[in-house]
């Protein structure tokens, strides 16, 4: 049974200005994302679960869902404020909905009893990347897996990001610590959690950059987290479920463990509009490469 790729699109990139997801950053017009499809497909994942607003689904099928059902079976899973467990409603001024971890949430449906990997929409993750996790999720696996990177290539040169910093040991997630603000310093790079005090991070830390692989439980320990999240949030206006820190949870609680795949792809994103001419010129580079082929990315359904 192929693994199901679910991915994260419904964030409008608020640091970025527009729907990034969308963006595109080829000569044919391709977005990150299509990109991330075509690896994962020669990796063998089959279906494609992408997680959006219902309000961008038009513009979305427009500019890249159409043309990826071309390749792929495509199906859409909906974040919305309002899906809420136990009959909850939002609070009053809440906008945004609540994180990736109820984006993840949202596919359960579609994803249904198999295993799964998660990644978002505009970040390039390279095919290695998709085939160390599709051979960990097609190997009858007992635990999570994620694809690691090294922070000192996942930073930006135009300003801060989020990033789950990993520890491990022979191997294995020990804990998971989602930094919302790390910046790149001459020295390396910090973070901080209260906008004063900075703290220095080491350029070879390990990161999540939120390519996971799990087992179809995991629907189960998000739905807790979710509810624990709601009932304890103390920013119900713009506080998040992250899909990190639920994962780091499970760790340190004992209740999963994790594998940190290595990949030898770098990573690269759009996090903010500046990043989008860095983006393109290495995709171009990939291309001329023999990465991939000359003309628009297409695979046989």
């Amino acid at each position: 049974m192929q693994p199901t790729l679910v991915v994260m699109a419904a964030g409008m990139g608020s640091r970025f200005g527009g729907a990034k997801q969308m963006e595109p950053i080829s000569e044919h017009g391709e977005a990150l994302l299509d990109f991330s499809v075509y690896d994962a497909l020669r990796a063998g994942f089959g279906k494609i679960v992408i997680v959006i607003k219902k309000a961008i689904e038009a513009d979305f099928e427009e500019a890249v869902g159409a043309r990826l059902r071309r390749q792929a079976d495509v199906v859409y899973a909906y974040q919305e404020l309002t899906d809420l467990p136990g009959g909850r409603v939002p609070p009053e001024g809440r906008v945004k909905p609540w994180g990736t971890g109820q984006a993840v949430l949202a596919a359960r449906r579609a994803v249904g009893d198999v295993p799964f990997a998660v990644i978002n929409a505009d970040d390039f993750y390279g095919r290695d990347a998709f085939a160390v996790m599709a051979e960990f999720l097609s190997d009858s696996p007992t635990g999570y897996a994620m694809v690691g990177y090294r922070l000192g290539n996942t930073l930006s040169e135009h300003g801060s990001v989020a990033r789950g910093v990993c520890s491990t040991e022979n191997g294995f997630l020990t804990a998971l610590t989602e930094r919302t603000k790390i910046v790149k310093t001459p020295d390396g790079a910090a973070y901080t959690e209260d906008g004063e005090t900075w703290v220095p991070l080491p350029l070879d830390t390990i990161v999540s950059m939120q390519l996971f692989g799990f087992l179809p439980d995991f629907f189960g320990h998000l739905e807790t987290g979710f509810e624990t999240f709601l009932r304890n949030n103390p920013d119900p206006l713009k506080g998040e479920f992250f899909l990190p820190k639920r994962v780091g949870e499970l760790i340190s609680q004992g209740q999963a463990t994790l594998r940190v795949l290595e990949s030898a792809d770098k990573w690269f994103g759009v996090t903010y509009r500046e990043d989008k001419p860095a983006v393109v010129a290495a995709i171009a580079a990939l291309r001329a490469g023999g990465a991939y082929p000359d003309g628009q990315l297409t695979m046989s359904r």
